[in-house]
Order: C-alpha cells, then structure tokens, then sequence
C-alpha cells in the first residue's frame, strides 16, 4: 500500500468547544497523588474476547481469583443475554459468594425488556452496579441507528426512568446507578455533556447514593491528552458534579490505553474499568496491572494485592488460556532481564553499591537503581533467574554478577573481562542463553582446581628466618618428581619449587587474590592467581580448598596449566 493511502483517513474525535475553558490545566500535575476506584471487567469484556468464552466452574474460580487480587468492583457479565452469565451471577447471590464489601456490576442495553431481565437476575443481591449504555458517536449515530441526537438522548432518558422503576420494586438491594454514552471518545463533548446531564437529572444522585458517569474510549481515536480534555470539560461541566463518580474504560486501540487512563485521572477522572493484561476485544481493555504498578513505581499505595506475579500470571494464563507477553510491564517473563552487557554491568554495580550502603549503616529504603524502575522481588521476582540472564550479548558485569549471587565466587575486577568472553563465546556457539548452572559449570572447568598436566601430589613448608622453604613433590605429564624452592612465602616458595622441577616454564606473576566462598567458619577459600606467560598474554587460575594456602597452590598450578594448555 503507498504512502499517499494515508489520505483516506482524518481524525473521528472532537475536541471541547471554543471558550469553554483550558482543558489542559491538568497537565501541570507531573504524577497521580491516589489510587481511583477500581473496577474489574475481565468476566465481561475479557470473557467477550476469548474465542471459546468462559464455563461457569472457570467463571466462579476466576471470579475468587479476584477477590484474591482486592477489586472491590467486579463487572460479571451481561445476565440479559447469556445464560451463563445469567447463572453465574444467580451462583454468586444464592450461594452468598459475594462479600458484603463487593459490588457487582452488570451491564444493560437501554431497552425495557433487556432492563427488566437484568435487574431480575439481580433479585436477593444485598448491592450492585447496574450498568445503562446506548451509543452516542457521530458514526454510530449516522450508520448503525441513524437515529438523530434527540432521538439518541431519548433512548438514554427511557432506559433512565426504568432503572428507577424497577429499583424502587427491590427495596432490599442497594443500587448504585452508572451510565456510559458508548462511543463517547467520538462523540461531540457538548452532546455527550447533554445526554449524561439528562440521566443524571432524572436519577438525582446524592452523597449517599452517587451516580456512575463512565466515558469509554470504546475505540481510542486520539491521542492520550485529547481523550483527557474531553474528561477535564465532562468534569467541570456535569450537573451534581459532587455526587457523580466519574469512570473511565480506555480501549487501547492506538496501543495508548494506559497512558489515556492515567491522563485522564490527572484530567478528573474517579475511577478506572479494566482488565488485567489488558484483555479485551480488537486491541483490549486498558491494563489494570500496568496501571496500578506504574502508581506504585511513583510512591501510591495501588490498594490491590499485584505482589505475587508468577502466581497472577500462571493463573490468568490457566484460566483465560490466553498468554501474558514476555516482554509485557512488571509481568512478562523478561521484563527484568538483561542480557546486554552495559546494562547487566550497571545492574549489577547498582546493587552492589545498595549492599555496600546498607553495610555501611545507611538506610537504603527508597529504591534507586539503573534500568530497574520498580524492585523486581516487590513482585516475587529473583534476582538471580529474572534480572541478569546471560547469552552471546552479555558482559563481564552479568557473569560476574550470576557468579558471585549464586555461588560466592568475587571476581577479580581484571578477570571479569576473561571470564565474561568465555561465557559469551559458548553462548554464541550454542545460540542459547545460558543458566546458572551451566555458567558455574564452565567457569569451574576453565579456571578452578585445573590439575594436568601439572599437579601437587604433597607440599610441605617451613620457616628459615624471614623466608619460607617449600618441600614438595609433583606430578609432571605422569612423572613424579621431588623439588625444593625458597620464597617470601607459601605461594613464593612453591613456585620456586616448581621453578626447580620443570625449570622450562616461562611466566611471571602478576598477583593473588582471596576470599571465603561461604560464611561459616569452616568455609572453604577461593584464591585467584593472575600470571603472564612469555608473550605476556594474561592467564588466571582459581583454587578452591579448605585451607587457604592449599586453595593458592592449586590456583597457581591452574593458571601454569590453563598456560601450558594453551
């Protein structure tokens, strides 16, 4: 398709009229201050997008699946027309698997007879939402009704009076009464300010009993701050505006739902309907999960129980049969993970420098680390499996870190070069990331304990004023053979030793580190030995051992082999 096909489209939305105020006064706030009111519409409009929708058993674990999560208001369907629904909601009121502190919500059509059947299904209900829509956009009202405005504010009018006359037959239900003018992301603001101010007239809210206004981007056909002027004019124009919750139920269309719901709450809005994952019809409802982490990330309180995501998201995935993308926010499988090797390095310096503070005595409460906006174990996530993973285009930082977190070992800072190509040379000739396991298993059989074709079959030391004799005996390519060497030291004297028994190798030594691999007092030692060979290439060796200085004879003996070997 050319470019110049573009022409064919121009924008459906309206903007507030002229001289009815600056509706972007909201954009002077830099961050939301309160979690809205949320209510839940997986069971409605998450269920509409499943090719085979849900059973009732699936409905009824879904739904305590929910009251797990904290939502206070759960949309569960559209009783009026489906018989699953209709006895799903008659399950939850007959078997009082609803908590006096949940709302239900359904939704109705503005027709009597579709009204009738849902406040019906209703009856024994101690409180509940009753949802009243009709469409109102410009294209819904030329195409599908072509019905003219009055006629359309009519249709609103007639479902509002019946709400009230069926209300008043079921005294022992609590109802609180919502309205959507569908469509109304392309719906003209004045109009839609009309019709809803009608509804709102004739179900005369007050503080006690407030009325719902939801204004759906049923199709999202703007940008964010446009849909969030037109909630800004709705809000300062609304009849009893005190005594109106003002909703919102972003699609996401432009794939901008999250951003449209949170410019909306800055622009007036009191509550959000969602889904979790974003699940809905064409391209979804808005994210509930990514809206109430991003509040989270910037100090709010989302007042839901979102912590345990491998749990929410094994859940979601069973019962929706729908998978949750790996690089989705806060809940995909790789959205902590780095593999690039800057990033990993800076992760992992991150970290460490929060380690070091906290060592240090200072409170490290507020979380501040490179590439992490949110602290991946706020949401059962580890560290170890989920932050830094390793393939072909991962450093020296990630290595090191997945060494030291998972097996003890602290690398030299001139070593982590080494070891980080190693790792990505084995990852790029696999073409697989690589585990834990599989990096300790490599690094030990490279580095650590390497004994051919040099060995310490026996050493022995002792002290001769400031200088240290070494006694030892080693196999050599199969030969055992007895030498004695002087140093200032263990290591010294044994390379010395060493020296004496195969007087061809060529190398000079750079330096030695060490440390404890555990904390107990019986743990074992790790020494490193940094040596250069005849042509000056860097070579290291690693010794693990019980006793220190045995730990630093097998690291020497290592890095001779890894020299020899090479």
């Amino acid at each position: 398709m050319k470019g110049t096909a573009a022409s064919k489209y121009q924008p459906q939305y309206f903007l507030p009229p002229e001289g009815s105020g600056n509706w972007y006064d909201w954009t002077s706030q830099d961050r939301l201050m309160s979690a809205p009111i949320w209510c839940n519409v997986d069971l409605r409009d998450g269920n509409q997008a499943l090719i085979t929708p849900l059973s009732l058993e699936e409905k009824l674990t879904y739904f305590h699946f929910l009251l797990e999560l904290g939502f206070k208001e759960i949309e569960v369907g559209f009783p009026a027309a489906s018989e699953t629904e209709y006895t799903f909601l008659r399950t939850l009121i007959e078997e009082k698997l609803i908590p006096d502190d949940v709302k239900i919500q359904v939704l109705t059509q503005s027709r009597a007879h579709i009204i009738e059947k849902t406040f019906e299904s209703l009856r024994g209900a101690k409180q509940a939402i009753v949802h009243l829509y009709n469409s109102t956009s410009a294209v819904q009202r030329e195409q599908v009704f072509r019905r003219s405005k009055e006629q359309i504010i009519a249709i609103a009018e007639e479902g509002a009076h019946t709400f009230v006359e069926y209300a008043q037959k079921m005294p022992e239900t609590k109802f609180t009464f919502q309205y959507s003018p569908e469509s109304f992301s392309g719906t003209e603001p004045e109009f839609a300010l009309e019709i809803c101010n009608k509804v709102i007239d004739i179900w005369k809210p007050t503080p006690d009993n407030p009325v719902i206004i939801n204004l759906p981007a049923t199709v999202e056909v703007s940008m964010p701050h446009v849909y969030a002027a037109q909630i800004a004019y709705m809000s300062a124009n609304l009849n009893s505006r005190e005594n109106v919750i003002i909703s919102l139920h972003p699609h996401n269309d432009r794939g901008t739902g999250v951003a449209a719901a949170e410019m909306g709450m800055l622009a007036g809005a009191d509550r959000i309907e969602g889904t979790l994952f974003g699940n809905g019809e064409r391209t979804g409802n808005v994210d509930l999960i990514t809206l109430a982490l991003n509040l989270y990330s910037q100090g709010v309180d989302p007042e839901l129980n979102i912590f345990d995501m491998p749990r929410i998201v094994e859940t979601y995935e069973k019962t929706m049969d729908l998978p949750v993308p790996a690089r989705h926010p806060y809940a995909g499988e790789l959205v902590f993970a780095a593999f690039s090797g800057s990033h990993q390095d800076a992760i992992a310096k991150g970290m460490n420098w929060r380690a070091d503070k906290r060592d240090a005595g200072e409170d490290m409460e507020l979380w501040n680390v490179p590439y992490l906006p949110l602290d991946p174990a706020d949401v059962s996530r580890r560290y170890d499996a989920d932050v830094i993973r390793i393939n072909s285009q991962s450093g020296k930082g990630g290595v090191s870190y997945i060494l030291e977190q998972n097996f003890g070992y602290k690398l030299p800072k001139e070593m982590m070069a080494d070891v980080g190509y190693l790792i990505k040379d084995i990852s790029d000739k696999t073409h697989k990331e690589l585990s834990p396991t599989e990096i300790h298993d490599a690094f030990v059989e490279e580095y650590v304990n390497i004994d051919k074709p040099i060995s310490v079959i026996h050493a022995d030391w002792r002290r001769k004023g400031e200088d240290t004799r070494a006694l030892a005996e080693f196999s050599i390519d199969g030969e055992v053979i007895s030498a004695e060497g002087e140093g200032n030291g263990s290591l010294d004297s044994l390379r010395a030793a060493l020296d004496n028994a195969c007087p061809s190798l060529e190398f000079s030594f750079v330096n030695y580190y060490q440390h404890a691999l555990e904390d107990e007092s019986s743990a074992r030692a790790a020494a490193y030995v940094w040596i250069k060979d005849k042509d000056g290439k860097d070579i290291w060796g690693l010794g693990v051992h019980s006793d220190i200085t045995m730990a630093s004879v097998y690291a020497l003996i290592s890095a001779i082999n890894k020299m020899k070997g090479k």
